[in-house]
């Protein structure tokens, strides 16, 4: 067994609180939240149950760590209402109309800029 193995598998969770495997051996019952929003299921309130661990350069602590749920207390996605439509669809404006020149600019602002290019670097507009 590879060092990096050992140091990612701790079934009993002694080491770190929770069940821990090395990426991609989880076994069966495990899913995280975008396999069980795949699935068409949600946590629905259950406590992490076990976390898969690998190693990362690009992490702080060295390690990239994913948490996994049980299928069988996971609940189905709630239905979206009309008023969470609604809701949706007024969010998704405000972030597409920029605040200095009120225009919808189709597309996501950057939150870096906080207003749209064309306001954000007026002289560099203007000489194109």
């Amino acid at each position: 067994m590879s060092p990096a193995f050992a140091k990612c598998y701790d079934p009993t969770g002694s080491t770190y609180g929770v069940p821990t495997f090395p990426w991609k051996y989880a076994p069966d019952g495990y899913a995280t939240r975008r396999q069980l929003r795949a699935r068409g299921l949600r946590p629905g309130g259950q406590p992490v149950a076990a976390q898969v661990m690998r190693r990362s350069p690009r992490r702080k602590g060295g390690v990239s760590v994913a948490f996994l749920y049980r299928l069988d207390l996971a609940k189905p996605v709630r239905p979206m209402t009309p008023g969470r439509a609604t809701a949706l669809a007024a969010a998704m404006t405000a972030r597409r109309t920029c605040p200095q020149c009120r225009v919808d600019v189709g597309y996501c602002i950057p939150t870096s800029l906080g207003m749209c290019p064309g306001c954000a670097y007026p002289s560099e507009q203007r000489a194109a």
